[in-house]
């Protein structure tokens, strides 16, 4: 028996799902990247002026260079994340 009753994808519909099976979750992680790499900003700001006031300078400096690395992170990865995407268009 053949069922003549299948449902029928928009061509836009298709495309989007095929998407997300070849990345899954790419939204969510994202939006991973960019809060853990807004963070990151905000942290180096504060240890910045910490550094600029000359606060406590000898633990400034690590944390400092810590969120620095993280902010890098994230960028990295964000990038690779989006190489895919260009890949298919």
């Amino acid at each position: 028996m053949k069922n003549s009753s299948k449902p029928k994808l928009s061509p836009e519909k298709y495309a989007r799902l095929r998407a997300e099976a070849k990345a899954p979750y790419r939204g969510l992680r994202k939006f991973i990247y960019f809060s853990f790499g807004a963070s990151g900003g905000l942290g180096a700001l504060v240890f910045l002026a910490q550094l600029a006031a000359g606060r406590d300078v000898s633990s400034a400096l690590p944390n400092f260079a810590l969120q620095i690395g993280l902010v890098a992170l994230m960028v990295w990865l964000f990038r690779i994340d989006k190489a895919p995407e260009e890949d298919e268009g």
